[in-house]
């Protein structure tokens, strides 16, 4: 079967302007462009542009698609399966969610008691499946499965209140270590507050605390370009700040 722009556009749900937008990005190329000069799709480009599609539910850009999609390992199959398991995830995710809110109702109407930590559970899950699915496999590699699952632990078994006190210590973290940047001593009483409460913060989402892997947490943001954005707050070098603040109080702190 061949389409044009038009037709592959409306069997796939998005728009013509779309499709050639992908052209010119080089992610979708027609198969051909006939003597009218309309683009021509055939099946290889319809298995693309689905595998496209697929990986912009999953919140991919498209630069990272094209990357992925072009390498010469990329093996469509594996792809199609990947998807499958993270659907599965999802859909487990939903219909926890979905058991949360249905006890909540009957909680509510006075059919059921309901604890405060079951309330809490599915929100807790979903934050736990989503940091398994960006950093999971880093923090294994780099810290162990024990710990990795620990943590993992310490965060289900969290209270709602220990929950907001450590929302509260990321947001403290933050702050504190805007206003030590600007006065740019990492060793200054303001930096070493900010690295005290981001040992507070780590203690909390660990279960417990080791020096070693607060200072290898430290230079991993620098690393890394998620935690970088994160901790940097569009002021390129806090997070280079943060971490020698981090080496500075482990070294004053050791135990």
């Amino acid at each position: 079967m061949k389409y044009t722009v038009q037709r592959l556009a409306n069997m796939a749900g998005v728009s013509p302007r779309t499709l050639r937008y992908y052209d010119e990005i080089g992610l979708l190329k027609p198969a051909r462009v006939n003597e009218s000069g309309y683009r021509i799709y055939g099946r290889k480009e319809v298995d693309r542009l689905q595998q496209i599609l697929f990986y912009k539910e999953l919140g991919i850009g498209l630069e990272e698609i094209k990357t992925i999609m072009d390498s010469p390992e990329f093996d469509r199959l594996k792809a199609l399966r990947k998807h499958y398991e993270s659907l599965l995830a999802e859909k487990s995710r939903i219909e926890r969610l979905i058991a949360n809110v249905e006890k909540s109702i009957a909680s509510a109407e006075g059919r059921i008691e309901m604890t405060d930590r079951e309330k809490f559970e599915g929100f807790k899950q979903k934050l736990l499946e989503d940091n398994e699915t960006k950093f999971g496999k880093e923090a294994r590699e780099r810290y162990g499965d024990e710990a990795v699952d620990r943590s993992n632990e310490a965060f289900r078994n969290m209270t709602r209140e220990q929950y907001d006190r450590m929302v509260n210590l990321d947001k403290q973290v933050k702050e504190t270590l805007a206003e030590a940047f600007r006065q740019g001593d990492p060793a200054g009483e303001l930096a070493q507050r900010a690295a005290q409460l981001h040992r507070e913060w780590l203690t909390m989402c660990w279960g417990g605390y080791d020096s070693e892997a607060h200072a290898g947490l430290a230079q991993m943001y620098v690393e890394d370009e998620r935690f970088r954005a994160y901790y940097d707050q569009g002021q390129p070098g806090m997070t280079e700040f943060l971490r020698d603040a981090i080496q500075i109080y482990i070294a004053n702190n050791k135990e």
